[in-house]
């Protein structure tokens, strides 16, 4: 009984943690935003280390009171931005939240964002997983189309 029971928790333990390391957030910074801004990003590349697509589903901090997945858009000539219900890693391959492009919106934020402090977030993905990840807060240019590991 009790070899049946180490084998069932083992069983069941190892696939979720493969899964909590299958994507993997390189470089995260949050955007540092002057005192009393009510919203701020955060930018990062995540790296799916599986074969399999995988999507960011969901993001969750306590900093701010709405936490969203958005992309940029071209409309008439007009630079939009707008909420996005995932964003699509390939298998083995990478997505990268960037200013300009796809992101995680902060809204409400609940604090003030300077440069040096830290925020943690939390990724939930498409296969089950769930990653906090603990970011540095730096200062970012707005309208800045490529961002650098600065």
């Amino acid at each position: 009984m009790k070899k049946w029971l180490t084998a069932l928790i083992f069983a069941l333990i190892t696939p979720m943690a493969m899964a909590a390391s299958t994507v993997d957030a390189v470089n995260p910074y949050a955007r540092a935003v002057p005192p009393g801004q009510p919203n701020s990003a955060i930018f990062m590349m995540l790296k799916n280390n599986s074969a399999k697509e995988i999507s960011l589903i969901r993001a969750q901090s306590s900093v701010a009171e709405a936490v969203e997945l958005h992309t940029h858009t071209m409309d008439q000539g007009v630079m939009k931005m707008r909420q996005v219900s995932e964003i699509r890693i390939p298998g083995n391959g990478m997505a990268q939240l960037r200013p300009g492009g796809n992101h995680i919106m902060l809204i409400g934020l609940k604090q003030n964002l300077f440069e040096g402090q830290k925020v943690s977030v939390k990724l939930y993905f498409s296969n089950g997983s769930m990653s906090v990840v603990e970011m540095p807060i730096k200062k970012v240019m707005v309208g800045m189309q490529q961002h650098s590991a600065h």
